[in-house]
């Protein structure tokens, strides 16, 4: 059998349907699409995927560039989110719409966290669409989408890691951009950086950020970093008794109230004492630290997302893979400049 069209005679379906088939499109019937799947493999015949995309872009132009509607999917609802998050974001949901528009598709948010839109309601939402591409944006709690139908969709998670279910993950790579960070301090004179962190934020990160600046300070002779400060109650009072007692000549944090904790302190920034921001588009204001670049992770989920789609590998996949951006360092106000 060397044919989709002999296959097709062969089991008594349509043509149409057999290739759908075996690209694995939703729209075939489960129960179709493994009985195509086990003649095509008792028949030898095996399915190029590079020669089907090639076709369907080849069809694709000759009707047009438009090629349909990818959910950005808002896990939880902006009203409720602090603002600084929130521009965060937005950022990554305008980099999946720039790159979605420049790969012949609309990206349109979707914000769960309402009473009208549970995960039912978007997966009939989604079906009655005919939208099959999936971009969640980061929850502050661990997320669980699982009850989305997802043997019908190909999704990828704008965070470090989702388990419920466990797609495919795009993110910053916290790890290497805290290096990138003590490196530049360290650079600018600063021998004493000291960590400010609420435990929350690292801990559905599986603490990369505190593992980063822990064995980063541990290997450079050239720092004597104070303890850091860890805790799940970040309060004012507790930062100022920190401070008394380890004397870092600059602060790394991702809050912007410690900078201004640090301001009612009547410390003079940065001439007394540096404060890094490790997360710049967490402030409005003009501060030094790291951009973590929510716009290109927003931009790289869309082209692998677009990718899945072009190969039709809908479905959780079987080996969840993490894609990470390094941060880049900004020159602000608030460190020293060279």
């Amino acid at each position: 059998m060397s044919s989709v069209r002999e296959l097709a005679r062969e089991l008594g379906l349509s043509h149409t349907t057999v290739s759908d088939a075996l690209r694995n499109k939703p729209k075939v019937k489960k129960e179709t699409r493994e009985r195509v799947l086990d003649a095509a493999r008792k028949a030898g015949y095996r399915y190029n995927p590079l020669a089907g995309a090639l076709m369907s872009e080849m069809r694709r132009s000759s009707v047009g560039v438009f090629q349909g509607v990818l959910a950005v999917v808002d896990l939880e609802c902006p009203e409720k989110r602090v603002k600084a998050a929130a521009l965060y974001h937005k950022q990554i949901s305008e980099g999946c719409r720039e790159k979605a528009l420049e790969l012949g598709f609309k990206a349109e948010l979707f914000v769960m966290g309402s009473e009208l839109l549970t995960v039912s309601r978007l997966d009939t939402i989604l079906n009655s669409r005919g939208i099959r591409g999936v971009i969640l944006l980061p929850a502050s709690t661990e997320p669980d989408i699982s009850n989305l139908g997802w043997e019908k969709f190909a999704g990828i998670y704008t965070d470090y890691i989702i388990q419920r279910p466990a797609l495919d993950t795009v993110c910053s790579d916290h790890f290497r951009s805290m290096v990138v960070a003590l490196n530049k301090l360290k650079e600018l004179g600063y021998k004493r950086p000291g960590f400010v962190l609420d435990s929350l934020h690292d801990e559905r990160l599986l603490c990369r950020w505190e593992a980063a600046f822990r064995m980063h300070c541990l290997k450079d002779s050239g720092t004597q970093a104070p303890a850091p400060y860890v805790t799940n109650d970040l309060n004012e009072e507790g930062f100022r008794k920190w401070y008394a007692r380890e004397k870092p000549d600059v602060v790394l944090c991702h809050k912007m109230r410690v900078f201004h904790w640090m301001e009612n302190m009547g410390l003079n920034i940065p001439e007394q004492v540096g404060f890094c921001c490790l997360n710049t588009h967490m402030s409005e204001e003009p501060v030094s630290g790291l951009d973590l670049c929510p716009r290109t992770i927003g931009s790289r989920a869309t082209e692998l997302l677009v990718g899945q789609l072009h190969r039709n590998d809908y479905g959780v996949p079987e080996f969840a893979s993490t894609t990470t951006i390094p941060a880049v360092w900004v020159d602000g106000p608030t460190t020293r400049q060279q």
